[in-house]
């Protein structure tokens, strides 16, 4: 593919620009003229990423027009945001698309499009671009106008979801820090007209820590919660923080069961909306497991969102005990049972082994629970 782009426009020499030219001395001209010329060989491998990228006013807008065509602007005008997708849809793709770029908090789905956070904007936007748009799905103005952290997830997400669904997906952007995030198989610089093919890395390590918290901390995390914002008094909870801020959740509570007396179970899991799309309620939910067994008990969780019944059901740490939308024989015709308020949610246990299991010290320090 070659590019020969070339765009003129005349200069109107109002008593305003002829100050400028003035003020600054600029050459006199009749006709403003940008030019990019130069080869893009995106027909010699296959690729699912491709990144535009350069300051401001360097021609990344025309080239990804020039050469792939518009980006399609979306109408938001819906009482709720999933209303807004295209209604050949099932709600069943898109949930899982929402899911996928980390638009996790069920309850932001019922909200229109205009109280939405920025992040959350940014991202179901994303969503409705993977489902709607045919390759090659364009974006202007990548991540221009979000919190650089909420880029980078963002941006980690939607490579992920192009790379697994075998979709093209290319992006313009300002930005170069979401290059080792986005992880483009090609990226394209205008300012120099440079193009090059890169070869896949893993992302950059996220460095987090738990710990117990007060339950005061639930308040925070509440609003997030896909059923309910009600967490139990006698829960004890964690928190995980990448770097100073913290991230996600866990509320734990001992189950009551009629044949064993080991059982705890995780109650509240929850990742703020900025840190969606990483698998850091699955990080605490692990070390949390390595924990209790540390201890000689164990850890069950009772997820009923898809994301994460998926997310623990393909986990090598965690055994299914129940899938979702079978109530337990066990306990009759509800899952009332250790509070479970009815619903069919999915049962799983961590999984004991040898490599996996914390120090019993450590653990107890940890849980501040003795065995």
């Amino acid at each position: 593919m070659n590019v020969d782009l070339t765009i003129e426009g005349r200069i109107s020499r109002t008593p305003r620009v002829q100050q400028l030219e003035a003020m600054f001395d600029v050459p006199a001209s009749e006709k403003l003229k940008l030019s990019w010329k130069g080869s893009i060989p995106l027909s010699d491998r296959s690729w699912n990423v491709g990144l535009i990228v350069g300051p401001s006013g360097c021609g990344k807008s025309q080239l990804l027009s020039h050469l792939f065509g518009q980006p399609t602007d979306f109408a938001w005008s819906a009482a709720s945001v999933i209303d807004d997708f295209d209604r050949s849809q099932s709600i069943e793709k898109i949930a899982a698309v929402c899911q996928a770029v980390g638009f996790n908090t069920i309850p932001a789905w019922m909200r229109p499009f205009s109280v939405l956070s920025g992040g959350e904007k940014f991202r179901v936007e994303l969503a409705r671009r993977l489902l709607e748009c045919a390759d090659p799905i364009l974006v202007d103005e990548f991540t221009s106008v979000v919190d650089r952290q909420v880029a980078q997830i963002g941006a980690h997400a939607v490579q992920k979801y192009a790379r697994r669904n075998s979709r093209q997906f290319i992006a313009a952007s300002c930005h170069y820090d979401i290059i080792d995030w986005l992880q483009p198989d090609w990226t394209l610089e205008p300012a120099t007209m440079t193009f090059s093919w890169r070869s896949l890395q893993r992302r950059p390590d996220i460095h987090c820590t738990i710990g117990r918290v007060p339950y005061s901390a639930w308040r925070l995390f509440a609003p997030y919660h896909y059923l309910t914002a009600e967490l139990n008094h006698s829960a004890r909870c964690y928190a995980l923080w990448v770097g100073d801020r913290i991230a996600a959740f866990a509320g734990v509570l001992y189950r009551p069961h009629p044949r064993a007396a080991d059982i705890y179970g995780i109650s509240r899991l929850v990742t703020l909306p900025d840190w969606q799309g990483l698998g850091l309620a699955f990080v605490i939910a692990d070390e949390l497991g390595r924990a209790f067994a540390g201890i000689g008990k164990r850890l069950h969780t009772y997820p009923a969102h898809p994301a994460l019944v998926r997310g623990f059901d393909r986990s090598p740490r965690w055994v299914m005990h129940k899938r979702p939308g079978v109530f337990s024989p066990r306990v009759g015709p509800t899952s009332t049972a250790g509070g479970m308020g009815g619903r069919p949610c999915a049962v799983f246990e961590y999984r004991v082994e040898e490599n996996n299991v914390m120090h019993e010290e450590e653990a107890s320090r940890f849980l501040g629970i003795g065995k």
